[in-house]
């Protein structure tokens, strides 16, 4: 059995680790609620905005001529990795990406065996484990997190956009964490480019709306904003799902933690035990060995 003084420091430990834990726990809970906020705020614009251009698009035969829309063969691939800056968040971050890198060697396995797909990671720890596996990794926008606005995601999206534009990448992927509650992540892969203008779906019923400017117009401006409203939706999941995780893993390693202190002091209150009654039988051994 340890001795008393090694297990004092064990309790000292788990005490110290607890309070810890703890306080992460109710950061995370007061960042959540606000992630929270704006993730179930955005969701119902970026769905009507889609909703709008899929409809506009079901009744036009020339929405392909958007260089957005234009789906090539794809030789070249680019996936965006979401994660976080840091840790401590249970299984959030290996999680996806090994959902990106599973990606990879399914769907794009022909064009990972000749070196074809690059990665772009939002996200310190993302980028940690993409080295860890071998993938390529072009650009860490790891300081996207500092200020997260619709206007500085912006720029990173155009810059993303620009590069399928030009024909660098014939297919991009967005690799995510959806939130869905504090303690459920969806593992999410969308295809940000081209642009899926959903030809499957049923034609809506068609109104004698009048459009100005025309309909053209209306759709070639769409599809730059809902780009951008989907990527700053993502990111906004992915924020939401990481301080639920962080969390949950707060939550349980403060219960781990108070479970292991009882255990200790347990263990402990019996190791004192045993040293006292070791004493009293000393000292009346002693006792008895005077008297005779």
């Amino acid at each position: 059995m340890a001795g008393l003084k090694e297990i004092r420091t064990r309790i000292a430990s788990v005490k110290t680790t607890r309070q810890v834990t703890s306080a992460m726990k109710m950061v995370s809970a007061a960042k959540l609620k606000k992630a929270q906020d704006a993730i179930l705020q955005i969701r119902p614009y970026a769905e009507k905005l889609y909703q709008i251009l899929t409809s506009l698009s079901a009744s036009l035969e020339n929405v392909e001529d958007s260089i957005y829309t234009q789906d090539r063969k794809p030789e070249k691939i680019l996936v965006v990795l979401i994660t976080s800056n840091r840790g401590l968040c249970g299984g959030f971050n290996a999680n996806i990406s090994k959902k990106a890198v599973e990606l990879v060697k399914t769907k794009y396995k022909r064009q990972h065996q000749f070196g074809r797909v690059d990665f772009i990671s939002i996200g310190k720890q993302g980028a940690r484990q993409l080295n860890h596996r071998g993938m390529n990794v072009v650009e860490n926008k790891n300081e996207i997190y500092d200020s997260l606005t619709f206007e500085n995601v912006s720029k990173v999206v155009q810059e993303v956009m620009n590069q399928f534009a030009d024909g660098s990448y014939d297919r991009i992927e967005l690799v995510y964490n959806q939130f869905k509650n504090a303690a459920v992540q969806i593992l999410t892969t969308e295809q940000f480019l081209p642009v899926e203008m959903g030809e499957n779906q049923e034609k809506t019923t068609n109104h004698n709306f009048i459009y100005e400017p025309s309909k053209e117009n209306i759709i070639q401006e769409l599809i730059p904003r809902s780009l951008k409203i989907q990527f700053y939706k993502a990111l906004l999941d992915s924020q939401a799902a990481e301080h639920g995780a962080r969390m949950t893993a707060m939550h349980q390693a403060t219960d781990n933690a108070t479970d292991l202190l009882k255990e200790l002091t347990l263990q402990y209150n019996k190791a004192r035990q045993s040293t006292i009654t070791g004493e009293i039988l000393e000292i009346v051994s002693g006792a008895e060995a005077l008297k005779g």
